[in-house]
């Protein structure tokens, strides 16, 4: 099989639906942005992080992809059904992760700039990103149906990467950044 199509070369692409839509609609960038994010992790994984974060990134990316599916497919199409949907569990799974992380974090007292060591940086570039799939996400919302969970896991996924960012600095000895005004 051919990795081109040409399909795309009109500047349209498919949905899992089967509809066309302008790869400039709002729905392609929310889960291109997903997409965005999970190379980001891809390279955290590839940094060999410490062994404590390595299958909570595999298992996000995975999450992620689950994502970037249930944002591709509009509820109301014929394959609705029958893709995996993030869910209240994935959501809980977040939270149970950021509660073991935070357990062995000192308490954060000031406001911290990213860096560190380079895992913890790209952490937070994830959150960055994160944070822009978010937005986009909130605006596809107000303009077509989308999956109610997805806002509360990628505000929660933002969270977790944050104190993996934390994390990732306290597993190699070294202190955050404080933010110095």
């Amino acid at each position: 099989m051919k990795i081109y199509t040409k399909t795309g070369d009109d500047g349209t692409t498919g949905l899992f639906s089967g509809e066309r839509v302008l790869k400039s609609s709002l729905r392609v960038e929310a889960y291109g942005t997903v997409d965005e994010l999970n190379t980001i992790l891809g390279i955290i994984a590839s940094n060999n992080p410490d062994n404590k974060l390595v299958e909570p990134v595999r298992r996000i990316q995975n999450l992620l992809f689950n994502l970037g599916s249930d944002l591709a497919t509009p509820e109301h199409s014929k394959m609705g059904n029958k893709i995996e949907r993030i869910k209240i569990d994935d959501i809980e799974w977040l939270e149970k992760i950021i509660d073991e992380f935070e357990i062995e974090l000192p308490v954060l007292k000031n406001f911290i700039l990213p860096g560190g060591s380079a895992v913890s940086a790209y952490f937070h570039n994830a959150r960055t990103v994160c944070r822009r799939a978010e937005r986009l996400v909130v605006r596809l919302s107000h303009e077509e149906t989308v999956n109610d969970v997805l806002i509360k896991f990628i505000n929660r996924l933002s969270d977790l990467f944050f104190v993996m960012a934390r994390f990732a600095n306290h597993l190699s000895g070294i202190e955050d950044i404080k933010w110095e005004k």
